[in-house]
Parts: structure tokens; C-alpha cells; sequence
């Protein structure tokens, strides 16, 4: 089995090592490199082409910020996990806008952590749970003045509506592992709230994304905000 290959970019060492040593713990995890600053990530990135990058924000020389655009936009089959301590709005944002597939708090535990890194090597998006609820209050914020100045579509008799027709093609079990996903659960979580395997939740979450026409979990909750299917 291939493992995954992760690079960790953080400027304190004794969270370098910290991090390898969980990670190397893991079966089907190892690290490749280890960075201090974001020059240093960047040229690690380009030289060991790692399928994860542990992103630390505040670096000395160049910031996370700066490095995750950089790697992201020069290598497009690494993804960028931010870790960090730091969850204000501006960092959050911008960490996301620079193309990082997940952003997690350094308080995350250890499965949390390697779930993430699964997670988002196989083409999800993970967001802390506090961090979820500030991407779906600002995607609120910047919705609410767009939508009161829209014209209501004319009503019909012909079709339901695309509400209707997204709420009707749900069933009820992936209506409940939506609402879960909502709330920010992993895919262990779920399987465990709902007595049900990792992997059977995982068919639930790919043919809700297929139903809702979205790539990702962020992707999914914010259309099913859109929708009303779940309420945050």
C-alpha cells in the first residue's frame, strides 16, 4: 500500500518533531520533510512533491499564506492542510483563498488530524468545526444583500423547484448524514453516531455530493444552506 506523504512546514521544531511522530505512528501515513519557513516549504514542495503539506501559519521570511498559493498554484496534485493556533476571520479566509483544502487548529486530536490528511488526499475538503461556522456565517453575510436584490423568478406549474427537486431526491438516511456533516462530524463520527460503517458513510457523502452537485464537504453544506435542506 502506498502511504501518504506529508511535508511539515512549522517554524517551532518541537511541533515538527511532535507532528512526524504521530504521523509516522500511522499505517498508511509518513513524512517526507520537514520545513521552518515558507521559503523553506516551497522548495521542499517542489523537491519532494509531497501529497500533503502541514501548513503553520506565522512563519518567519514568508508566511503560510504566501506559501500554500505558491505550492498550490506550481503543484496542483499537492494539497495544503493549514494547521494552526491562530482562527481569526482574516487568516481563515485567506487560507482558503489561497487554496488550502483544509484548515484545522493545532488542538485537533490525533485521529481528527489523520482522518484530515485522508480525508483531503482523497479529494475532500476539511474544516474545523469553529472554522466551518465562520465560513458559512460570511457566505451568509455576502448572500443575504445579493438575494433581497434579486427578482423572484416567475412561478410555474411545469417543474418543481430546484429546492424541491434536491429535497425530494434525498433520501431520508442522506439527509441525516448531511446535517451531520453540517455540524462539521467526520466521516468516523457519523458512522458512529448512526451505528453504521466508515465506509457506508462514505457512499452516503459522495452520493449526496453527486445529488447536490458539489466537490467537496464545504461545497455540500453551503449548498444545503442555499437549498434550507439543513440550517446551521
Amino acid at each position: 500500500m502506498d502511504k501518504i506523504r506529508v511535508l511539515i512546514a512549522d517554524d517551532q521544531e518541537i511541533i515538527c518533531r511532535g507532528l512526524a511522530m504521530i504521523l509516522d505512528h500511522q499505517v498508511d501515513i509518513v513524512t517526507v520533510g520537514q520545513a521552518r519557513d515558507g521559503e523553506e516549504a516551497i522548495r521542499l514542495a517542489r523537491e519532494l512533491k509531497p501529497d500533503i503539506v502541514l501548513m503553520d501559519i506565522k512563519m518567519p521570511r514568508m508566511n503560510g499564506i504566501q506559501a500554500t498559493r505558491i505550492i498550490t498554484n506550481e503543484l496542483p496534485q499537492t494539497q495544503v492542510i493549514i494547521l494552526t493556533t491562530y482562527d481569526s476571520d482574516d487568516w481563515v479566509f485567506e487560507g482558503i483563498r489561497a487554496g488550502a483544502q483544509a484548515y484545522l487548529l493545532k488542538d485537533a486530536g490525533t485521529d481528527e488530524l489523520a482522518n484530515a490528511i485522508r480525508g483531503v488526499h482523497h479529494g475532500e475538503s476539511q474544516l474545523d468545526p469553529a472554522i466551518a461556522r465562520k465560513v458559512m456565517e460570511e457566505f451568509r453575510r455576502l448572500s443575504a444583500p445579493r438575494a433581497s436584490l434579486l427578482p423572484m423568478p416567475p412561478p410555474t406549474t411545469d417543474a418543481p423547484s430546484s429546492q424541491e427537486l434536491v429535497i425530494e431526491d434525498l433520501t431520508e438516511r442522506e439527509t441525516e448524514v448531511l446535517t451531520l456533516i453540517a455540524q462539521g462530524k467526520s466521516n468516523k463520527d457519523i458512522a458512529a453516531q448512526l451505528f453504521l460503517s466508515e465506509g457506508t458513510v462514505k457512499n452516503y457523502v459522495s452520493a449526496i455530493m453527486a445529488k447536490l452537485h458539489a466537490n467537496d464537504r464545504t461545497q455540500v453544506v453551503i449548498k444545503a444552506v442555499q437549498q434550507g435542506i439543513v440550517k446551521l
